[in-house]
């Protein structure tokens, strides 16, 4: 179905030439899933942009082939003229995209981007392709789509803008599918009808997919084949199935020992120290091996091939080539991970004796519905209808539910990012001190106390302001104390902490990955060292290694400066791992909340159990 030979992508940045993909070798046969799995910046993205022809304008196909078929019907993607891609594009190959809220036009309706789709490649036209359209988005899960097909992007939250990206994808039921990472910002239940409805998709067209995405629990659902990648080149493909069970680079082995989960809790995660090197390097040996924990001498002056270690199972690690075991057998075992020295650090504590940071009671928060001509208010809808909880000194609240349930509306109500149009009744108590009633010095001064990290970097991080400048506005604003020197060497250890290289400084967030964007809006409200910070899916976006350490990270600031979180989440790994209290939220109301263990293992609704059934697992 699909076959890409010695794929060979290069970027023009400022640092010099960057060789975003490497001899990239791969086939994809019809009707199977092929998992393409790795640590952010690693290529993923970059390969599906070249096969779709949307590199930026900085990147160019330097060598390789791109075919699409066999025989008669064979295309080679390289060679077609724009205008014949564009019918290829959308329509024998479609794509869903890993930012929703960058790939869906703000000016546009919903409806009117599927229906474009639609009218694009398939016969359909005006009430056939507006019926396909409301069709699919009540396929992928959007409540009231003879309604929200009217809506504009901006009225929708993170996981339903997901969902329109999923139906636009599959409304002209491509051939084949490049899926960028298509479930990161749903929930376990939407994300469960999203793959089975890709499932459904193979069966009755013998669609091949490719996957891409760091959550291994779905790859171990969904895939036939899976492929590691790392700084631009494969160095593991294996059928699912064997890579789960015998995985053999050492990278492959240290991602899943960072899996976070109930059986770690208490105890930090194995994260990968270091990040992926600059790709705009020449490298002489094996990529991995500066934090390899099985690093031999020869690693560093010794260019690894892809092994054939079983029939489909091929590696590129010098373990596995010709004497390379025997070598390793007479070395020391040499941990490059983080210390487990942070074991040791205190534990989260529950709620103080002097009472909770943060106490929310009856929170309601009302949006106005707004129609016609003049746009006047035709009725409100009660987005948060009377929700009450408490987050303790040192504490981790988990805010658990469905996308659009009001998870992150209740979160911004808190942090006073609501605006205008939102009408918030009720009391969030810091300290005793209803944030609701403060001015606006008095808020000011709460905001020290208060952060937020948001679920979509991009759209959080100003794009004309370089990594420095972002880090560095926080601190001059709430920290008018500290000196410029002081400020630069406070962010210049959050990029360390967040696992960013110091080069990031001087770059503007379009530079970076989805995953690394994110690592900065995390590094952002760590600035001014919170009390309380409001954690809006800030792991949704990183993979496992990178969540490894910023789950890490959190720990220890909590252990060290007994700051609380109000932690939204969808992934129940993490929940379990780091929540000490949890919070099932449906529809706008709390259906059920208490202890983590308590109500993971023993719930009381069936809304929460139906939440708990839905979850992937390896």
């Amino acid at each position: 179905m699909l076959h890409i030979d010695q794929l060979q992508v290069e970027l023009d940045a400022e640092a010099g030439v960057v060789r975003a993909i490497d001899g990239l070798k791969l086939s994809i046969e019809r009707g199977e899933t092929f998992a393409l799995v790795g640590e952010s910046g690693c290529g993923k993205s970059m390969t599906a942009l070249a096969l779709m022809r949307l590199l930026p304008e900085s990147g160019e196909v330097t060598a390789g082939d791109i075919r699409i078929g066999r025989g008669s019907d064979r295309i080679d993607v390289l060679d077609l003229p724009e205008a014949q891609m564009r019918a290829v594009r959308g329509g024998r190959m479609g794509m869903i995209f890993q930012e929703p809220s960058t790939s869906l036009n703000p000016v546009m309706k919903v409806g009117q981007q599927i229906v474009e789709a639609i009218e694009t490649h398939t016969p359909l036209r005006d009430g056939a392709a507006r019926a396909k359209a409301i069709e699919w988005l009540r396929r992928v899960g959007i409540p009231e789509p003879e309604r929200r097909i009217d809506d504009y992007p901006f009225r929708m939250s993170g996981g339903q803008k997901q969902r329109v990206m999923i139906a636009i994808a599959l409304a002209a039921e491509p051939d084949f599918l490049i899926a960028d990472e298509p479930t990161t910002a749903l929930d376990v239940t939407i994300q469960a009808q999203i793959l089975d409805l890709l499932k459904d998709l193979q069966r009755e067209h013998r669609m091949g997919l490719l996957l891409i995405t760091h959550d291994l629990a779905v790859v171990s659902g969904m895939a036939h084949r899976v492929a590691l990648m790392y700084a631009g080149q494969i160095i593991e493909v294996a059928p699912a199935a064997e890579f789960f069970a015998t995985p053999r680079h050492p990278y492959a082995r240290a991602l899943l020992r960072a899996l976070p989960g109930s059986s770690h809790r208490g105890a930090p995660l194995e994260a990968i120290a270091g990040t992926v090197p600059p790709l705009t390097q020449r490298f002489d040996g094996c990529r991995f091996a500066p934090r390899c924990s099985q690093v031999m001498p020869h690693c560093a002056s010794t260019l690894p091939e892809l092994t054939e270690v079983t029939a489909r199972h091929q590696v590129r690690c010098l373990l596995h080539a010709p004497g390379g075991a025997a070598i390793a057998a007479d070395r020391p075992r040499v941990e490059v991970l983080v210390p487990a020295a942070a074991a040791s650090r205190a534990a989260p504590r529950a709620v103080d004796e002097a009472g909770p940071l943060l106490d929310v009671q009856d929170l309601r928060v009302r949006f106005p519905i707004r129609g016609g001509l003049l746009q006047r208010t035709q009725g409100h809808f009660d987005a948060v209808g009377g929700v009450s909880f408490q987050v303790g000194h040192g504490e981790t609240l988990a805010l658990v539910g469905e996308s659009g349930c009001g998870k992150t509306t209740t979160g911004k109500a808190i942090v006073q990012l609501l605006g205008r149009l939102a009408a918030i009744e009720g009391r969030a108590l810091l300290d005793g001190r209803n944030l609701f009633e403060m001015g606006a010095r008095e808020l000011l001064a709460a905001r020290r106390q208060v952060q937020i990290i948001f679920q979509d970097p991009y759209a959080s991080l100003n794009p004309r302001m370089r990594v420095a400048e972002i880090l560095d506005e926080g601190l001059a604003a709430l920290q008018p104390d500290l000196t410029a020197a002081d400020r630069r060497a406070r962010v210049q250890r959050l990029t360390d902490q967040v696992g960013l290289r110091r080069d990031a400084l001087d770059r503007y967030p379009h530079e970076f990955s989805g995953g690394q964007r994110q690592r900065i809006a995390i590094a952002r409200a760590l600035a001014v060292e919170p009390r309380l910070i409001v954690c809006d899916e800030p792991t949704s976006a990183l993979d496992v290694s990178v969540q490894a350490q910023i789950l890490n990270l959190l720990r220890e600031l909590q252990g060290e400066l007994g700051v609380s979180f109000l932690f939204i989440t969808h992934n129940i790994g993490v929940v379990e791992y780091i929540a000490d209290r949890v919070a099932v939220m449906r529809a706008g109301r709390i259906e059920e909340q208490g202890a983590c263990a308590e109500i993971l293992g023993h719930p009381a609704t069936a809304y929460t159990r139906s939440l708990l059934a839905a979850v992937p697992r390896l």
